[in-house]
């Protein structure tokens, strides 16, 4: 059975690599989804990058959240989870301007 505990002592202990890796996966994730809509690309490749940058800004939040357990509440708590949502907001925003946008005609001739 996942023993939670365990788990959110690793994500503390691992704190520096995990953000290392997560902070620029969110970012280059998030952005590849804004060029993907962008661009006018099929809508399953922007669900497949909307879907990999919601998972790791999810990731970020529950790491994030395991430094809220034990009362850590600094700056780079409160940066890291704004950054996060953000990213979840941005792709969610991404996926309703594809839709809204992909059925309407071109104005150009």
């Amino acid at each position: 059975m996942l023993d939670l505990n365990t788990l959110a002592e690793f994500s503390r202990g691992n704190c520096i690599s995990i953000c290392a890796f997560l902070v620029p996966a969110n970012l280059l994730v998030t952005i590849s989804t804004i060029i993907l809509v962008a661009l006018h690309r099929p809508s399953y490749q922007v669900w497949q990058s909307v879907g990999i940058a919601s998972f790791f800004a999810s990731v970020m939040i529950l790491h994030v959240y395991t430094w809220f357990m034990i009362g850590v509440v600094m700056a780079p708590t409160y940066i890291l989870l704004c950054l996060a949502i953000t990213c979840l907001v941005t792709n969610l925003a991404a996926i309703l301007f594809q839709r809204r946008y992909s059925s309407s005609p071109s104005l150009s001739n």
